[in-house]
């Protein structure tokens, strides 16, 4: 019965190895979504006085200190479960939950928001068709991709961003021919998308507290760890690519787009995009921007779906949630199937919601999850000094505790409705830890396998 036992658990599903540095860069820029420059571009004009290519510029260089972290962290435990691994591994297995909960805020209400602008967008097209229907076609659709594996959800990802890359790129031809025909080319070089008479440092920090919603892409592709080649390697690699390329890609576009709609003054600011892809490109550009928008938004999806299942995967594997289902992996298929499953019917509560409530809750637990990821830096970098082993004070100091603060920054730049959800959320979490720990008198439940087997078989 023991040998049966033991034979059972050696050949019991797990994740496997197959993604390397191009199909993991690609899911990060796919989960940040290039396009939403343009979805929340009159939000963030209005914030910043018509400076949004200043915003992201703030926001990219604030994100790369919390991304060199996580490559950081993603070297030292190449497995599932992003920050809340990290931070259990390096500072506490208590600290280690809550923040795996208020991440959880971050990786189970962006799917649901994703759903919630799809469904929007093509409402606003076909308002005959109630909203309901097509949030539930985005569930079913991204659900059932992610459930075939990891490889059918990469491939379709793939297909879904070069549209969207393509979109994008006509976008911003289309905004660079409209500038040159009103003012020469002359007029395609101008500092003015950067700083203007109603530019202001507070208007500029609250609008890269806005963008930085748009970087979530690169944290999230460590979540993808246990499924990528050599990620000692690639891991770090791919995380600075993202955050590098996918802010490069919205500061590029949030300049030519400024320079054909300069200032913030739109009819709508939520739909500017739509105004100025009409102005640029007439109704034929704007029912494709539209089709590029909804594809967007639904190779995110798929992206973020696929992240907070293996999130909870992590989390159900160390017994903190029930392993029995959240640490379930279906042998056929090889994809955490309950915890799919589990995204997928939470967003349904999207129905009940609305944008701005449910995007109110991301941003908290993610800078939280930044920040602590940020810390864990600094405490390896403290155990290995004691250890008498030699890091670089740079590296594994200096940058991160630059990355905290600046995390810690963005935090309280975030509207009070904000703060008071996230800290709701952290007192339900603390309460939840109480009862597993039996009132903090022993630590949670730890790993009950060696997780250097799987990292040798990375090779």
């Amino acid at each position: 019965m023991t040998d049966n036992a033991a034979r059972s658990a050696t050949t019991a599903p797990a994740l496997s190895r197959t993604l390397g540095l191009r199909a993991v860069v690609s899911f990060g820029l796919a989960y940040m979504t290039p396009l939403i420059v343009l979805g929340t571009f009159g939000v963030v004009a209005e914030k910043t006085g018509g400076a949004v290519p200043t915003a992201y510029a703030l926001a990219l260089v604030a994100m790369l200190f919390t991304a060199y972290s996580y490559g950081k962290m993603a070297a030292e435990h190449p497995v599932a479960g992003s920050a809340y691994t990290y931070v259990r591994r390096s500072i506490d297995g208590r600290a280690g939950f809550l923040v795996g909960w208020a991440t959880l805020l971050d990786y189970f209400f962006l799917p649901m928001v994703i759903w919630l602008i799809g469904g929007a967008y093509l409402q606003a097209e076909w308002p005959g068709v109630p909203m309901w229907v097509w949030i539930l076609a985005f569930i079913v659709i991204t659900t059932a991709l992610n459930l075939l594996g990891i490889q059918a959800a990469d491939r379709a990802n793939s297909l879904l961003m070069a549209f969207q890359i393509l979109v994008i790129v006509i976008f911003a031809l289309l905004s660079l021919r409209h500038v040159f025909h009103a003012e020469g080319a002359g007029g395609l070089f101008s500092t003015g998308p950067f700083h203007n008479d109603a530019t202001t440092l507070a208007g500029i920090s609250g609008g890269a507290a806005i963008a930085a919603y748009s970087f979530l892409g690169f944290d999230a592709v460590t979540t993808l760890t246990e499924e990528t080649v050599e990620p000692r390697r690639t891991m770090p690699r791919a995380i600075m690519l993202t955050a590098l390329i996918g802010g490069g890609i919205f500061i590029a576009l949030a300049y030519t787009t400024q320079l054909a709609h300069p200032g913030s003054s739109f009819d709508d600011p939520s739909s500017a995009a739509f105004e100025i892809a009409k102005t640029i490109g007439g109704d034929l550009f704007s029912s494709v921007f539209l089709a590029g928008l909804v594809v967007a938004q639904f190779a995110s999806g798929v992206a973020a779906q696929a992240s907070t299942s293996r999130l909870l995967y992590a989390m159900g594997r160390d017994n903190v949630l029930p392993r029995k289902l959240f640490g379930y992996i279906h042998p056929r298929h090889l994809t955490p199937a309950f915890n799919i499953l589990l995204t997928g019917a939470v967003g349904l509560v999207a129905l009940r919601l609305d944008v701005a409530t449910s995007t109110s809750f991301i941003n908290f637990g993610a800078f939280t999850a930044f920040t602590f990821v940020n810390l864990s830096v600094i405490a390896t970098f403290l155990r290995k000094r004691r250890a008498g082993e030699h890091v670089g004070v740079f590296g594994y100091a200096v940058v991160p505790a630059v990355g905290a603060l600046i995390d810690l920054w963005l935090l309280l730049h975030l509207d009070g409705k904000a703060l008071t959800l996230g800290v709701i959320w952290l007192a339900l979490g603390v309460a939840y830890l109480a009862y597993l720990t039996r009132g903090f008198r022993r630590p949670p439940p730890e790993l009950t396998f060696d997780e250097r087997e799987g990292a040798s078989q990375a090779g």
